[in-house]
């Protein structure tokens, strides 16, 4: 996970800096907070501190309490210059909503406040998300300031296109969605850590199966199961933050999807099978985080079924559901490596991961108790035991997007110890 540093210049769009940081410390990232004077017109210094749970700076002559850490640091001993600390803890420097205002003064290589001279201090990435009206979006000194900074090598975003702050005004200048701030930062520090030699997922073909599958009864109802897909969203989006092709096979799942994330939606386990079958021999990691049903109804009416038709009684006669996981292992060629979902509950959890393990032969088993506060149905935490054939690993709650970077890592380890280039497929039933 990364630290990033957020500013926040003036302008309506600053209310989006919030869903922002709340996203962005939902998937394990440290934040902190500086702010324009005129920014603190549109939002307050306490809503940015309340999310980010660290101080929030305005002034350059105003005293860090937090002496320059983020929330994932200890502070240092000494107190350092707030605009040199920020950005050399930083991992990222995203300015947004970034306004004209701000870009003629970073374009300027001016430094006249606590935002723009942190930029100016900033050896890390530099990621810029204009936000204004459409006319000084096109007016011609911006297109050469944003032009100015793009080739000192600061990513710059395009605004969206649609209303703007004044009424009945349509047009370029709109800030990027938060989900887009968040994809494009992390987007850059995959870039970051691909250069810098570290193990990236540039280049893989990740697919991954999330949700929950149904199976009909009638026109109206089935048999299914509380997933949210939450587990398995989270681990295609940290495969695309670490550079890979990711498809998702989404059975039932009402999530949006990250940055770079191709979805199939699907219902039924056959449908799920049969997707999958399709994506299996051209993807290098396989992440089949659904909890498919291992029974379905032998037969579905086409119409409703009528309560008063029924009685007091209503029987039906259930049939297995293939294994999807089974089948796939049974097909896979040389590099895959096999990790399996377990969803269990009681004392005995990770043993009937430690036999899945055995019989499926898998490499990797991660299993939850999902009887256990927080590691249950359609919750944002999870706490899981990854059970590998070298041992066994035990993550405690945490967020579903620190617990995919473990289970990610996990996989890493794997195609690191294999003898040959290996690649990676994660299987069945997270929640």
């Amino acid at each position: 996970m990364a630290r990033v540093l957020l500013g926040v210049s003036g302008g309506i769009a600053a209310y989006k800096a919030l869903e922002l940081i709340r996203l962005a410390t939902a998937a394990g990232h440290a934040v902190r907070v500086v702010q324009t004077p005129t920014s603190r017109r549109f939002v307050g210094e306490a809503s940015f501190a309340a999310l980010s749970g660290a101080p929030v700076l305005t002034d350059e002559f105003e005293r860090d309490p937090a002496r320059g850490a983020f929330p994932d640091q200890a502070p240092p001993a000494h107190d350092p210059l707030s605009h040199l600390e920020l950005v050399r803890n930083a991992d990222a420097y995203l300015i947004a909503p970034a306004s004209a205002n701000t870009i003629a003064k970073l374009a300027g290589g001016l430094a006249d406040n606590l935002l723009t001279s942190a930029a100016l201090a900033a050896r890390c990435p530099l990621v810029v998300a204009p936000a204004m009206n459409d006319a000084m979006w096109e007016h011609a000194a911006t297109a050469a300031n944003v032009a100015t900074l793009r080739e000192r090598g600061v990513t710059v975003l395009e605004p969206g296109v649609g209303r703007l702050a004044s009424k009945g005004e349509t047009g370029a200048g709109r800030l990027p969605e938060p989900a887009e701030l968040l994809a494009a930062v992390e987007s850059v520090l995959v870039g970051e850590r691909s250069a810098g030699g570290r193990a990236g997922w540039k280049g893989l073909r990740v697919l991954v199966s999330a949700g929950g599958t149904r199976e009909p009864i009638d026109a109206v109802r089935f048999v299914g199961n509380r997933s949210s897909g939450r587990m398995g969203f989270a681990l295609a989006d940290a495969a695309a933050r670490r550079g890979a092709q990711v498809t998702v096979v989404a059975a039932n799942v009402g999530l949006p999807a990250g940055s770079g994330v191709e979805v199939v939606a699907v219902e039924t386990a056959a449908q799920l099978q049969a997707a999958c079958d399709a994506h299996f021999d051209a993807c290098d990691v396989l992440l089949m985080a659904a909890a498919v049903a291992d029974f379905r109804p032998a037969e579905a009416a086409a119409h409703k079924l009528k309560k008063d038709d029924m009685g007091d009684a209503l029987t039906i006669t259930m049939q297995r559901t293939p294994d999807v996981l089974t089948g796939l292992a049974a097909r896979r060629r040389p590099g895959q490596t096999l990790v399996g979902f377990a969803a269990e509950t009681g004392e005995h959890a990770v043993d009937y991961g430690r036999r899945k393990l055995t019989a499926k032969g898998l490499d990797a088993v991660v299993v939850n108790d999902v009887g256990k506060p927080g590691a249950g149905f359609d919750v944002p935490t999870n706490e899981v035991t990854i059970v590998t054939t070298s041992g066994e690993r035990h993550v405690a709650l945490a967020s579903k997007g620190e617990i995919a970077e473990a289970v990610l890592d996990t996989v890493d380890a794997v195609r690191a110890a294999a003898p040959a280039p290996a690649s990676a497929a994660v299987g069945g039933g997270a929640r």
